[in-house]
């Protein structure tokens, strides 16, 4: 019985290896293919960009420093969206709004739930643009990307707005830093356009992000409740039969964590975040029309069905070299478990090769990750469900956990 089960496991696994490797596939194709010209239009709409901030005085002159040098030929208003900060993000604001005259200093009232989307939402309210775009407090994007998401939102009409890419720009602070920035080739450029190119299917990624205003309005704004909004908002935009495409040329550079503690903050906040999410889409049918049905299906395969996988592999093998378990299929689930560790590093690697951050250092940690890094996401996602479990059970308002900065 334990013999049909661990074969079940691996087919499961074969599948999902399979699936991944052709997204990786497709996402190289796109990025080479996708086309860097310009589009020029008659006239280019009205776009706010709304950064909400929280006690984000480390970063923030730099990251206002680039959206007063972005190139953008049509109005552009750029809100600091300040949420009640005690450190001298406010005198910051201050000085650009200042010198600059489309650039406007926000106090945010107090409210609750505290976190991104309701502030969002505030910001959202006090603007007027067309198009609407999220920038964190810790970006610095190219002086291209905001004309690039909006060239690319307005070519078809069942577009909601532009997805960007999202680069580390600490990657090489320290290993940690370096195991983030070689993920987020892999999952924020190469798996998204993969997604993209064969299904049609972006997602919105929180920061370097354009969502047209009346989409917005179509779908009331963001939900407050939400810990992973930039997730929850993609499925409620996807439900109403628009698309989001990938912009793999838009690049922001973005902050992420230096030290484990605050990763693992971060990171769980995440999870939190899509585990509400599927709760969420479980309970409103709506919410699953049209290729919400298979986006939905792709998150429970990947929390619940993924994780599980997962698990099970790890059990087998730590029993298996404790000599508890004897298996008649050792060849093919030991070519399994190397299949596993290649694809994921040819999936670094080429991601790496794509942005030019190829090295043997890379390779190396490439490598390193699976057995560290990769595995690590287990324990996230197993805090993931208790901290849900445990605010639904308390019914008490998830609690925002902004991350820090250095």
């Amino acid at each position: 019985m334990f013999s049909k089960l661990v074969i079940i496991t691996s087919i499961l696994f074969w599948v999902l290896i399979l699936y991944y490797s052709v997204l990786t596939i497709l996402g190289l194709i796109f990025k080479i293919k996708e086309r860097n010209d310009e589009r020029k239009l008659v006239e280019y709409p009205s776009v706010d960009i709304l950064i909400p901030a929280h006690n984000e005085g480390i970063v923030i002159f730099e990251t206002l420093d680039a959206m007063v040098n972005l190139y953008y030929p049509g109005e552009l208003n750029i809100y600091l969206l300040n949420d009640n900060s005690s450190d001298d993000t406010g005198k910051i604001a201050d000085y650009f709004a200042k010198h600059f005259k489309n650039l406007y200093h926000i106090k945010v009232p107090l409210g609750t739930p505290k976190g991104k989307a309701r502030v969002l939402n505030y910001g959202f309210s006090i603007s007027k643009g067309d198009m609407v775009v999220v920038y964190d407090a810790d970006n610095q994007p190219e002086k291209m990307a905001l004309i690039k998401l909006v060239e690319k939102a307005v070519e078809n009409e069942k577009y909601a707005g532009a997805v960007g890419y999202v680069k580390t720009i600490n990657m090489y602070k320290n290993a940690l830093t370096r195991m983030i920035g070689l993920e987020f080739m892999v999952f924020q450029l190469l798996m998204q356009s993969g997604r993209w190119m064969l299904f049609r299917l972006g997602s919105l990624t929180g920061t370097n992000m354009l969502v047209k205003r009346k989409v917005l309005e179509e779908v009331g704004g963001w939900d407050a409740y939400a810990l992973a909004e930039d997730a929850e908002l993609s499925v409620r935009i996807y439900s109403k039969n628009y698309l989001l495409p990938v912009v793999p040329s838009s690049v922001t550079w973005e902050q992420e964590p230096e030290k484990l503690n605050v990763f693992i903050r971060q990171r769980t906040r995440w999870m939190q975040g899509n585990l509400y999410l599927i709760s969420k889409i479980i309970k409103d049918k709506n919410m699953t029309k049209g290729i919400n049905k298979f986006n939905t299906f792709q998150m429970v395969s990947i929390y619940y069905l993924f994780v599980s996988l997962v698990i099970a592999s790890d059990i087998w093998f730590v029993m298996g070299l404790l000599g508890k378990i004897k298996i008649d299929y050792q060849i093919p689930l030991l070519i399994l478990w190397f299949e596993t560790l290649w694809i994921y590093v040819v999936q670094i690697v080429t991601s790496a090769v794509v942005e030019r951050e190829i090295n043997l250092k890379n390779i190396i940690f490439a490598v390193l990750m699976y057995f560290t890094y990769a595995q690590f996401w287990i324990y996230l996602v197993l805090k993931g469900y208790f901290l849900q479990m445990k605010g639904s059970f308390k019914k008490v308002e998830p609690e925002w956990d902004k991350t820090l900065r250095f």
